[in-house]
C-alpha cells in the first residue's frame, strides 16, 4: 500500500491562469454579444446581456424569470434581485439593448410559476392518492 508519486507528471494548472480572472474588455463584450446574434441564439444573449447589467452572479441570474423582468410582457427598466450568497436585494437598470433581448427571447416550456404542482391528475378525487403505510 505505497503511494508512488512520479516525478515526471506535470500539473494540469501549469501555464494557465488560477484564481480571479481579469474583467471582460468591452471589445470582448461586443464579440460575445455579435456572436449570440449572429447564430440567433436570442435566450443567450437575454442572458448574457442581463449578467452584464445587473453584476450579479450566475446562480442568481439563472434562477431569473422572464416574469420577474416582464411582468405584463414589456421589460421594465429596473429590476430588483435578492442575492441567494448574501441575502441582500440588488436593484439594477436594465438597458434597451437588454429589454429588447428579454422580449424577443422565446419562452421556455416549463411553467413560469413557482407554486408547487399536485401529484395528483386533474379530476380525480383525493381518495385514489396514494396512502403510505406504517408497519407496527
Amino acid at each position: 500500500m505505497d503511494t508512488i508519486i512520479r516525478s515526471d507528471t506535470q500539473s494540469r494548472y501549469k501555464g494557465k491562469l488560477t484564481g480571479a480572472k481579469p474583467p471582460l474588455r468591452p471589445k470582448h463584450v461586443w464579440a460575445v454579444r455579435t456572436r449570440l446574434q449572429l447564430a440567433n441564439r436570442l435566450r443567450d444573449l437575454a442572458l448574457f446581456d442581463l449578467a452584464i447589467d445587473s453584476k450579479l452572479r450566475g446562480c442568481d441570474v439563472v434562477a431569473l424569470k422572464v416574469v420577474d423582468l416582464a411582468p405584463h410582457g414589456y421589460a421594465v427598466d429596473r429590476a430588483s434581485v435578492r442575492q441567494r450568497k448574501t441575502g441582500r436585494p440588488v436593484r439594477f437598470e436594465i438597458t434597451e439593448q437588454t429589454r429588447q433581448a428579454i422580449e424577443e427571447s422565446p419562452p421556455t416550456g416549463r411553467r413560469v410559476q413557482s407554486i408547487p404542482v399536485s401529484r395528483m391528475r386533474p379530476g380525480r378525487s383525493s381518495e385514489h392518492a396514494a396512502v403510505r403505510k406504517t408497519v407496527s
